[in-house]
């Protein structure tokens, strides 16, 4: 049986406002309805498989009280990307007990993770109403993470780019074995998947 979390609920006090704040993210809008009493709004982040809900008649949670997380392969270039959309967005840190850990006096530490681990680099914004996002920097996936059965591509521009990291990496592979690989294709595919899964590259 098949589990996806695709939509997350945020609550906000006001849906226009909300509305140009996450349009200005660059976020997709996916559905805006409206009937007598109700108004929902869709928003998806840039290539997410998960989308975010926000409107009136939603939710009955206080607004400002979601925590949210955006998974970003550079931290320092989403960042950069932020601020030019004008977001107010904090410096890059890592938690001092690891990620999420809030259960220490001052648990964030200004700068990257000393030892430049995936998942432990961190940057922060809110919303207009206090909803809390983190961008968590991911730039290998935990063995396992990514059933490399469904290894999977959102748009051309994905497959494409994916394509280009393996033919360059597949070039180093020629230049070390000092030998033409006439089977490349498999080669290619291993490396994809292996990508994606966060698992060993092909060598």
């Amino acid at each position: 049986m098949n589990m996806k979390l695709e939509v997350v609920i945020v609550p906000v006090s006001d849906v226009d406002r909300a509305k140009a704040f996450y349009e200005k993210l660059g976020f997709r809008l996916d559905i805006d309805i409206a009937n007598e009493n109700f108004r929902g709004i869709q928003f998806t982040p840039f290539r997410s498989e998960a989308s975010t809900i926000f409107g009136n008649g939603v939710t009955s949670a206080k607004y400002g009280s979601a925590d949210l997380v955006l998974a970003v392969d550079n931290v320092d270039a989403a960042r950069q990307d932020l601020i030019a959309r004008g977001v107010n967005i904090s410096e890059v840190f890592h938690y001092a007990g690891g990620p999420f850990n809030n259960t220490i006096e001052n648990p964030r530490v200004a700068g990257r993770d000393p030892e430049g681990r995936s998942y432990f680099s961190f940057a922060s914004f809110e919303d207009p109403d206090g909803n809390r996002w983190l961008l968590q920097e991911i730039t290998t996936r935990l063995p396992g993470r990514i059933d490399s059965a469904t290894t999977m591509f959102n748009s051309v521009s994905d497959l494409s780019s994916a394509l280009r990291r393996a033919e360059a990496a597949h070039g180093e592979h020629e230049k070390r074995t000092g030998e033409r690989d006439a089977n490349w294709p498999d080669w290619y595919a291993k490396y994809m998947v292996a990508e994606q899964a966060g698992t060993e590259l092909p060598q």
